[in-house]
């Protein structure tokens, strides 16, 4: 089966005047990004925060990847803030079915990542109650890490298992390595540095977006 995958620019920064910047330059070339949010608890790194996002005129739509503790707590601020769609790990909450609830009670879609080495089967139960799954294919928190090819079994595990499930991958993603996460099964591609690191990051987008949809299957 052919599928359309969507690259989704990933931002991650500390800097409000960056994010304002990535945000402006993304707008450019897409209408639709995943901002990273860390909390240097559940990941060793910072970002900003929702208090300085409530801040910023983002003037497309975006999903929040939050990479911290007690996410449920911080729900509504990214809903304020303007999120479309929250996306928690399962490995920062013992419930997650309380967070998928508390993201439902305030409109927002949500979305639950996973960490490289946590099984499918932890989410297998409650895939129903999703938007959909993002498998990190990089231990998260940092631009540039990298990529542990693994993970792309275990993406095609779950697309079997789920055929209708809207499945992600982010972490590492660059030109030597999408085709053969295209095939994998997924629909969208969370992509930071090999966008926005690079000299011309519409280009890179774009070429990104072309080979994804030509090895899709």
């Amino acid at each position: 089966m052919t599928r359309n995958i969507r690259i989704i620019p990933a931002i991650l920064t500390d800097n409000p005047q960056t994010l304002e910047s990535m945000v402006r330059q993304s707008a450019t070339f897409t209408d639709y990004v995943q901002i990273d949010i860390m909390d240097g608890q559940f990941v060793p790194s910072h970002s900003v925060t929702w208090q300085q996002l409530s801040s910023i005129p983002i003037g497309i739509d975006w999903e929040a990847h939050l990479m911290i503790n007690k996410p449920e707590e911080q729900l509504k601020h990214f809903k304020q803030a303007g999120a479309g769609k929250a996306i928690f790990h399962y490995e920062a909450v013992p419930d997650p079915l309380k967070v998928i609830s508390a993201a439902r009670s305030l409109d927002l879609s949500v979305g639950i990542a996973l960490n490289p080495e946590t099984s499918i089967d932890t989410v297998l139960p409650f895939t129903d109650k999703l938007d959909g799954v993002l498998f990190l294919a990089v231990h998260p928190g940092f631009y540039g890490a990298k990529f542990i090819p693994e993970v792309l079994e275990k993406i095609a595990a779950l697309r079997r298992a789920k055929p209708d499930l809207k499945i992600g991958i982010d972490g590492g993603i660059k030109e030597s390595n999408i085709s053969s996460i295209a095939k994998s099964g997924v629909d969208e591609i969370c992509v930071g540095s090999a966008i926005f690191l690079q000299p011309q990051p519409a280009e890179s987008y774009r070429k990104l977006l072309a080979i994804a949809n030509e090895e899709s299957t």
